[in-house]
């Protein structure tokens, strides 16, 4: 069974802060406290992509959270939104403001891909999730 949690958000946009608290409490559900490292990657890889799609694209857009179980176990955050455009990676400049999200989500994501729709795209990015139970060795560590 899976966890999951879905929003959407009109014109006015979504509280950035709502977001988090929703990804955080999801995955505490799923046995992943909010001090845990996958707990705050997946906040910030929700905020980023959340942040995108309000400053990128106009109106409506939706955020859909689900904590997948079955092995390997993982968090697949989809945000959709009305723009057309492919988020990309700018050329590294660290003398610029911004431009800088979709280097971060490369790294913190195990999967991250855009579906084009007729009315925008979605978002999609996983995240694995470290198994909870403390009988079991933790896996190995994560291969880019």
């Amino acid at each position: 069974m899976s966890l999951r949690h879905g929003v959407v958000w009109g014109a006015d946009g979504i509280s950035l802060a709502d977001t988090r608290t929703a990804t955080r409490d999801l995955l505490a559900r799923a046995g992943h406290p909010p001090e845990a490292q996958v707990s705050q990657d997946a906040q910030l890889v929700v905020s980023e992509l959340v942040t995108n799609a309000l400053r990128h694209a106009p109106g409506p857009g939706g955020l859909l959270l689900e904590v997948l179980p079955v092995a390997p176990a993982r968090l697949r955050i989809t945000v959709h939104d009305t723009s057309p455009r492919t988020p990309r990676l700018r050329v590294p400049d660290p003398r610029r403001v911004g431009g800088h999200g979709m280097h971060l989500l490369t790294r913190l994501c195990d999967r991250l891909e855009t579906d084009h729709r007729a009315d925008g795209k979605h978002v999609t990015a996983e995240i694995h999730l470290p198994h909870t139970d403390p009988r079991l060795p933790e896996p190995g560590p994560r291969v880019d």
